[in-house]
């Protein structure tokens, strides 16, 4: 059965300076263009881990063929709306010599991803819906997100959620986002944002609590991996590392949490226990790391060396 992802597709202008950034000046780059968006980012490692991925998302007039054909060749059914009077959105990332980024962001046609875009045919083959919150974030998103979780619900969709960026969880309100997801089984943040989630000061603590909220929370470490704590409990904990004896590099953390989201439901959809697919999404994120941008290689794994 399906997953259907809700959330956004960007172009990513990704610039690695490997010295500090210099105010006022010049400073050396290594850049690249990009496919990318955290919903986008998440559908296509799904895809690439074997699952049935679906995403709906809203692309601008000027780039919407290329990330269309871009999902495509990752394998991803893509349910792409165009705009034709908005840009897709852009974030530039700036990634420092640790791999670690900087975003400036503009949304564009991703903040008009609205109801008038949903259709509940779209819940045809899908088991699972998978929210990113950076659609919650703009009017129409979250009336659009309403309508999903509505339709998922009367269909019996399991729902989870990914709370996508501290900066604009605060502008939101926590205590707005806790109800307006309150139907999600699942909650996939990380560290920081389980932390402002919960008003915790430990990752363990947060995940507990925000478990007894939704059943489950799989709390993103970075480097150190991932906790998954369910009804109020610590169930499983992994390590951030390669598959098999592969090993990779941090080259670029962009889209790591999007790969530990896919790998985990992916692995859950395929009837994994909690320990593998935390495990499952720790090997996703380590594979991302790896190279420059938000996406998997080109090509999916095949399904006979696939882990579940």
């Amino acid at each position: 059965m399906g997953l259907l992802v809700i959330g956004d597709i960007v172009t990513d202008v990704v610039a690695l300076h490997h010295v500090p950034l210099r105010s006022g000046t010049d400073t050396e780059a290594d850049i690249v263009l990009r496919p990318g968006g955290s919903g986008a980012n998440t559908a296509a490692w799904a895809a690439y881990l074997g699952a049935d991925a679906r995403l709906l998302a809203r692309a601008g007039y000027d780039t919407a063929e290329w990330h269309i054909a871009e999902l495509a060749r990752a394998g991803v059914r893509p349910h792409i709306v165009i705009d034709p009077g908005h840009p897709t959105a852009v974030v530039i990332a700036m990634v420092d010599a640790t791999g670690e980024r900087s975003f400036l962001t503009n949304r564009g046609a991703s903040r008009l991803l609205g109801p008038a875009d949903w259709s509940d045919d779209l819940l045809d083959g899908v088991r699972h819906l998978h929210l990113s919150a950076y659609t919650l974030f703009a009017t129409p998103g979250l009336e659009l997100v309403r309508l999903a979780i509505q339709a998922a619900t009367g269909r019996g969709v399991t729902i989870s959620v990914d709370p996508a960026s501290t900066g604009f969880l605060r502008d939101f309100g926590v205590a707005r986002f806790l109800r307006e997801t309150a139907e999600a089984s699942i909650v996939i943040p990380n560290r920081d944002e389980a932390l402002l989630l919960t008003g915790e000061t430990e990752p363990e603590a947060a995940a507990a609590r925000l478990s007894d909220r939704y059943g489950a929370a799989a709390v993103k470490l970075g480097a150190s991996g991932a906790i998954l704590a369910e009804q109020g409990g610590i169930v499983s904990r992994a390590t951030f590392r390669a598959p098999g004896d592969a090993v990779f590099s941090t080259v670029d953390t962009t889209g790591a949490g999007d790969a530990f989201a896919a790998g985990f439901l992916a692995a859950r959809l395929a009837g994994l226990p909690a320990p593998e697919s935390v495990e499952a999404g720790c090997r996703a994120g380590a594979e991302a790391v790896g190279a420059v941008g938000g996406r998997p290689p080109g090509r999916s794994v095949p399904r006979e060396a696939l882990p579940y």
